[in-house]
């Protein structure tokens, strides 16, 4: 189980084209001491894991550029960035998308508009309701941390 405590030891990617997207979501997660870095699509989110070590990716689906969907495939296919959780946040909310954004290989998902008061909330139940997920999430924290 993942707890608020344990966001000071996560450094997210955020991917997503819409600034103000990014940004609620920067605020929100920086004020529980998450680290964020922010791209606003695929191409610059693939070239800012080269230099860094996320804990997990938060994609939006449509950019342009490189969408989420295309951004995915890239991380699966790199052996550095293929268990690298990844969450889908996005617009997309129709009956079958959360189906179609699992089977294409995502880990969450998570759609917008969102709560900034329920984001962690929120973050923290698809890393329980996803088997395994917030083990690799806590494996993958800056900080080991005993439990």
């Amino acid at each position: 189980m993942i707890s608020a405590d344990q966001v000071k030891d996560w450094q997210i990617l955020i991917v997503d084209d819409h600034a103000d997207s990014r940004e609620v979501v920067s605020f929100t997660l920086e004020s529980y001491g998450a680290q964020v870095i922010r791209a606003s699509n695929g191409i610059e989110g693939l070239a800012l894991l080269k230099s860094a070590k996320v804990t997990f990716a938060l994609l939006d689906l449509s950019m342009p550029g490189m969408d989420g969907w295309e951004m995915l495939k890239h991380l699966r296919h790199d052996r550095q960035t293929a268990d690298l959780p990844v969450v889908a946040l996005t617009a997309h909310a129709m009956e079958g998308d959360r189906e179609r954004v699992m089977e294409a290989g995502f880990d969450g998902y998570l759609t917008k508009p969102f709560s900034p008061m329920s984001l962690l909330r929120d973050l923290t139940d698809v890393f329980n309701e996803t088997p395994g997920l917030a083990e690799r999430i806590k494996s993958r924290s800056r900080h080991k941390r005993t439990i």
